[in-house]
């Protein structure tokens, strides 16, 4: 079944005109994505994320290490709203439109070969964080999309990506923008105190 995405422009906003996700990808067309990280003071006081691992039938990047919750946004919708949608399918989470901090949005420039088919990816994402502390297994994971979810230090995981050291699809400046939006207390003061790189 086809995924019709709208097309947009370098700000992330729709043009009038959609595009099958297929096409999009394939043709290297400008849409938009929600990007949600869930984060948590962790055990050791030390701000934490979680990240999914992809699974091997995915698309692109099959078996890497990503954002806890991410989308393509359907033709017609809102960020937020995609964003709450992809939260409840893939991890089980409900959540409220008050509840994500938007942290920006990124533009995304990616070409590859996903099981031997070219993925020209061109998309506008809005940045989103979570603030949500649950154990790994209360998460109720969407098979079909994700192998499992396990929560890092924001610091091991800056690491781990910068030095290309697991298999992943993470954008540092996606990172940067969540720890400095913890730093500016915009997700609250427990996890201003230990967003610690």
């Amino acid at each position: 079944m086809s995924e019709l995405l709208d097309i947009v422009d370098e700000d992330g906003e729709p043009t009038g005109e959609t595009v099958d996700r297929e096409v999009a990808h394939r043709d290297g067309i400008r849409h938009r994505t929600s990007h949600v990280w869930l984060v948590r003071v962790g055990p050791a006081g030390r701000m934490q994320v979680l990240v999914q691992k992809r699974a091997a039938n995915k698309d692109a990047f099959p078996g890497c290490w990503d954002i806890s919750s991410a989308g393509h946004i359907p033709a017609g919708d809102d960020w937020v709203t995609s964003a709450l949608r992809e939260l409840k399918e893939e991890l089980g989470v409900d959540a409220k439109p008050g509840d994500l901090v938007y942290l920006g949005r990124h533009k995304v420039e990616h070409d590859g070969v996903f099981h031997g088919r070219p993925f020209h990816n061109r998309q506008v994402s809005a940045i989103f964080g979570l603030v949500l502390d649950r154990p790994e297994s209360a998460f109720a994971i969407q098979e079909s999309e994700i192998e499992e979810v396990r929560w890092m230090n924001i610091g091991d995981l800056r690491r781990a990506v910068n030095d290309d050291a697991i298999p992943n699809c993470v954008r540092l400046s996606e990172l940067v923008s969540l720890e400095l939006g913890a730093s500016d207390g915009l997700l609250g003061p427990d996890l201003k105190r230990a967003a610690k790189w």
